[in-house]
């Protein structure tokens, strides 16, 4: 099985490079029968690919033993879906699972486009782009981190009777979707990359490529976001720590695209419907993909130091070639392509939504640059002065929570202000309402205590971003309503569905607003540490603590040890939650099950961090406020995504039309 396996990674290289020269000299001699041949190829790489991927996931799942990465990543006890969860657990299996989902990308791509008039030029280039990252990975998997190695000392295989199992802390529910989640968005930046080589490798002259694109960016960026969440609530969940953020380096490497890409998102209307920032957004795909490589290699070099990363290796020579060569194409492709990314109009006012956009992506891009930098500079400090000076969380806190609290600002701008240009009338009748009210509002949180200076600003501006959103949505929902005789919630589903990108782009909106509010619950958390034994209490805000009992056992996986701690508050019982300790039988590793009572005001989150040796446990407890709001944003924000890539009712009767004057057109003229 391990020889079918090498052997299909091995094939899967040479048709991968077959079908970069295919559609290359295809596209270069016009030959047709090469560009088919190309793209065939394409389909052949996916099926050996998807084969591989096949037998080792079997592997896995038989506690196939001879192989290496299933003895370093999988055991008996393991329950079934974290020996499936080992697939990309590891360094090797996760290079193949990027291969499969690229190689699956990829043939979706060619698949869709390969009878598209509007491609037909770019096709082939657009192929050779996907298909030389996705031969960077094969080679990988193929030639340096193989995933079918027998284990064996000297030449001799060496049959194992159990495996090391899978790093404790990923058998949690949440890593089962988190991995695929932000590949499927790590990888999926790959197509609109594509996209714009392939438009400026055949100097299109229009912006067919940005429609694909736009649709191909939206789905990977809800891909990325949903990754991003899902590790924020592992490592809050899992950890122990308390925290869902961290700034730690391989989370920022998977914000950094993410903000690339949320530019790119927002910039691409201004050359859908003003020609204008051709050239920033070619700037801003090339990023967004060359971001994704860089954060794979700082996962899987050993640069930085992450409870994230994977294990020291060599490939970091291997990225650092690729990421040099690719980023030195693009950008002489992009110079030299400038002639035929001209703007076709200019920016005629300051105080317009041309404005607001620009700003955004200044205002985005400075928060990218700022936490690239803090993340790249101990390396490259160690590099220059051999030694590695860290740089913690307070830069990144410093730097960007002014910078988060402007965008929020600007995304309630946004919807209040005009194309080309607005009147000072315009703006004080938008503006006033809403502003007044984050003003009343602030003031009351002053009133009432607060006075964490960023957390009242926070507060305001999520008040008006929310008043700017309600009121858009308000105004043309009443107007639907009482034009089409309907209620204004059946108002509000018609305006959306007439306009689903600016309405569901709203909804993203206020889902962002929700998730503010989650982060600036922060300012006021709280925490404690005791040591108490059995039948001791203590407090923690308003909550009073008590250890009412100790209990201890073991499965086939781990010994585990928990402990009941009763809640109250003010003299009244509110629940029981059971913190646990548990140590692997084959790792040896200790980790934490954290105790979580989960409410929208506020969490009580209890880890059990160790006992002393007078048995007393060790209890780090603390009171979380409005972190669910974190979560909760999250699924606004998708729906608000999802709306977005529903075609708007307005497109839909367009095109009908057009068909349908189309098929008349095609009737025979009777005499």
């Amino acid at each position: 099985m391990e020889n079918i396996g090498g052997l299909c990674l091995i094939l899967a290289f040479c048709l991968g490079v077959y079908s970069i020269f295919a559609s290359v000299v295809g596209a270069w001699k016009q030959k047709p029968f090469l560009l088919v041949s190309g793209q065939r190829a394409v389909y052949s790489v996916w099926a050996l690919v998807t084969t591989a991927s096949a037998l080792l996931v079997y592997a896995i799942m038989t506690d196939d033993f001879r192989i290496q990465y299933v003895w370093a990543h999988s055991n008996k006890a393991m329950a079934t879906i974290y020996k499936f969860t080992a697939w990309w657990g590891g360094q090797e299996g996760s290079l193949l699972f990027w291969s499969f989902i690229l190689s699956t990308y990829t043939a979706v791509v060619v698949f869709t486009t390969r009878k598209k008039h509007e491609y037909r030029a770019m096709m082939p280039w657009i192929t050779s782009v996907l298909m030389f990252t996705l031969v960077f990975f094969l080679m990988l998997v193929a030639f340096v981190e193989h995933p079918f190695r027998i284990l064996a000392i000297g030449r001799a295989a060496t049959p194992m009777d159990d495996g090391r199992g899978l790093d404790p802390l990923l058998q949690y529910w949440t890593m089962v979707i988190h991995p695929p989640f932000l590949y499927l968005g790590y990888v999926g930046f790959v197509v609109p990359f594509a996209f714009a080589m392939g438009s400026l490798i055949t100097k299109q002259p229009g912006d067919g490529w940005i429609h694909t694109t736009r649709r191909w960016a939206l789905i990977t960026w809800a891909f990325q976001s949903t990754g991003i969440l899902l590790g924020a609530g592992w490592a809050y969940a899992v950890l122990g720590w308390g925290g869902y953020w961290g700034w730690d380096p391989v989370e920022n490497a998977s914000l950094l695209p993410w903000i690339t890409s949320t530019s790119f998102l927002h910039s691409v209307m201004m050359q859908e419907k003003k020609g204008m920032m051709k050239v920033w957004n070619m700037v801003l795909v090339a990023a967004t993909f060359f971001l994704c490589i860089l954060g794979t290699f700082l996962t899987r070099s050993g640069v930085v130091s992450s409870v994230h990363a994977f294990a020291q290796s060599s490939l970091g020579n291997y990225f650092v070639v690729f990421l040099a060569v690719g980023i030195g194409a693009t950008t002489w492709l992009i110079l030299n392509r400038l002639p035929y990314l001209k703007s076709e109009t200019q920016l005629e006012s300051v105080v317009s939504r041309e404005s607001s956009f620009l700003f955004n992506n200044l205002i985005l891009l400075a928060s990218c640059f700022a936490i690239l930098w803090g993340t790249l500079f101990p390396v490259i400090s160690e590099a220059v002065t051999g030694e590695k000076i860290t740089v913690d969380a307070p830069y990144f806190n410093r730097v960007n929570i002014p910078i988060g609290l402007f965008l929020l600002f600007l995304t309630g701008v946004g919807p209040l202000v005009a194309w080309r240009r607005s009147s000072a009338d315009a703006l004080k009748r938008a503006f006033l309402m809403p502003t007044v009210g984050a003003a009343i509002f602030m003031s009351v949180l002053v009133a009432l205590g607060i006075h964490h200076v960023y957390a009242v600003i926070s507060f305001g501006l999520c008040f008006f971003v929310t008043a700017t959103i309600g009121s858009e949505f308000w105004k043309g929902s009443k107007s639907i309503a009482a034009k089409d005789q309907v209620n204004l919630l059946r108002g509000a589903f018609e305006l959306t569905h007439r306009n689903t990108r600016r309405y569901g782009g709203y909804i993203v909106h206020m889902g962002i607003v929700i998730m503010f509010i989650g982060f600036t619950g922060a300012a006021f958390n709280l925490d404690r540490t005791v040591e108490a034994k059995v039948g001791s209490t203590f407090k923690l805000g308003r909550y009073d603590l008590k250890v009412a009992d100790m209990k201890g056992g073991e499965n086939e996986n781990y010994v585990w040890n928990h402990a009941l701690i009763e809640v109250r508050s003010g003299g009244s019982y509110i629940t029981t939650l059971k913190p646990e300790l548990r140590k692997y039988a084959v790792s040896g590793s200790q980790t934490s099950n954290v105790a979580i009572r989960r409410a929208l005001n506020e969490d009580l989150y209890l880890n059990f961090a160790g006992m002393t040796a007078d048995s007393k446990v060790i209890l780090q407890s603390y009171v979380f406020p409005l972190v669910s709001w974190i979560w909760v944003g999250y699924w606004v924000l998708l729906i608000g995504t999802l709306i977005c890539l529903v075609p708007s009712k307005i497109k839909l009767q367009y095109a009908k039309m057009e068909v349908v004057g189309i098929a008349r057109q095609a009737q025979p003229v009777e005499n």
